[in-house]
């Protein structure tokens, strides 16, 4: 009698593959779709402004014994954007329990970082922002991922307990990070932060008279920084009156205007040769002599559609903290792309800040991916679960 063969085993399938697979898809499902296209699109300009920059840089710090290559820059931009995407789409896929407690770490770890910085950190062009840990770390651009999650963090405690003064902490924190960052000295930054600092905590209920009080220290620290602060001094004089140390803004401006609507061309501006910092700061004005204004108009058109993008989102949050977090990074990205961009404009004193994703930069281009990543982890929503939109009045005020 034929004895039947055996059936065939199952196609296994590895367990860990289907794993994979699915948190894939659920980070998919879950995540800003638009916003993570836009932070693309933004790094996608951002390569090809420098490589139209780096010419100019490359020439301008190139010495008789060393030359470097035109397109140097553009090299070490690309290097870095990889590295600022593996932080995006890591910090990404975190779940927002995880984003908020990295972000809480990163926050304390750079503040230590910073207290370091005065006393071991290595000086360039007589300020002193960086630690040298084999590479060179800036620990002021790696709070920038961190704050507005410690921040949102503390504020939200005032839901579990409305006795804890939630308030002085954050006031007393601000001023912390303020101090450090002038001892660097670096007012740029603290503007940043004291204006992200104001928009969470407005956002978070803070009585009118707080508001006053706040705005009268910002105006003593800006009359002290005249006094204290020579750089800055000359920068707002400079911006009032015209002036030596004014020259640069205005040469960013005539480049910028160069071009027309149009612009002269990829490699084909001739102005930006003689530019300061072509590659980082005024960046944008290379944009506007190469690619015309119209290519500027849709650089910021892109980063308002960002900051929209955010801020619509955030209206169908019901949780707290997500809403104030999220709003502190949208301001932070925002600030600083639209004080870069007036800078370039002649319209503000000049910062020494970067175009987000747009200007090359080591730190500067890894911790604000790394900012992307954390705002898409803590926003991330199943969207299958219909939810209650959030309403200000939600948050009540606080003491």
């Amino acid at each position: 009698m034929a004895t039947l063969a055996p059936e065939p085993a199952p196609l296994q399938v590895p367990r860990y593959n289907r794993n994979r697979r699915g948190g894939l898809a659920i980070w998919w499902q879950e995540i800003d779709r638009p916003l993570l296209a836009l932070a693309l699109i933004l790094m996608a300009i951002g390569a090809v402004a420098v490589a139209a920059a780096s010419p100019a840089s490359a020439r301008r710090l190139s010495t008789s014994a060393h030359r470097l290559s035109q397109l140097h820059f553009f090299a070490l931009h690309l290097r870095w954007q990889f590295l600022g995407l593996l932080a995006l789409f890591w910090a990404s896929s975190l779940a927002k329990d995880s984003a908020r407690r990295f972000g809480i770490l990163l926050a304390g770890g750079m503040l230590v970082a910073l207290m370091l910085v005065p006393i071991m950190g290595s000086e360039v062009n007589g300020a002193r922002r960086w630690l040298n840990l084999g590479i060179s770390l800036q620990p002021s651009e790696f709070l920038k991922p961190g704050f507005p999650i410690l921040l949102a963090w503390i504020l939200s405690w005032r839901a579990r307990d409305p006795q804890i003064p939630v308030i002085g902490l954050c006031f007393a924190l601000m001023g912390l990070i303020g101090a450090l960052l002038m001892m660097q000295p670096d007012f740029g930054s603290t503007m940043l932060f004291g204006g992200t600092f104001f928009v969470m905590v407005l956002l978070a209920g803070i009585p009118l008279k707080r508001i006053g009080m706040f705005i009268g220290v910002g105006v003593l620290g800006i009359v002290l920084m005249y006094f204290t602060y020579d750089n800055g001094r000359n920068r707002i004089d400079a911006f009032l009156g015209g002036g030596a140390a004014y020259d640069q803004v205005d040469l960013a401006q005539r480049t910028l205007l160069n071009g027309g609507w149009l612009g002269s061309g990829f490699w084909m501006g001739t102005r930006k040769m003689a530019l300061p910092e072509a590659h980082t700061d005024y960046i944008f004005s290379v944009i506007g002599e190469e690619f015309g204004l119209i290519a500027c108009a849709v650089i910021v058109l892109v980063y308002l559609a960002m900051v929209t993008r955010v801020l619509l989102r955030l209206v169908r949050e019901e949780d707290l903290f997500t809403v104030l977090a999220g709003t502190g990074f949208a301001a932070q990205f925002g600030g600083q792309a639209f004080i870069n961009i007036l800078v370039n404009l002649k319209l503000f004193p000049s910062k020494g800040m970067t175009l987000p994703l747009i200007s090359y930069g080591g730190s500067s281009t890894v911790a604000v991916c790394l900012s992307i990543g954390l705002l898409i982890a803590i926003t991330r929503r199943n969207p299958f679960i219909r939810r209650e939109r959030f309403s200000l009045t939600d948050i009540g005020e606080i003491a």
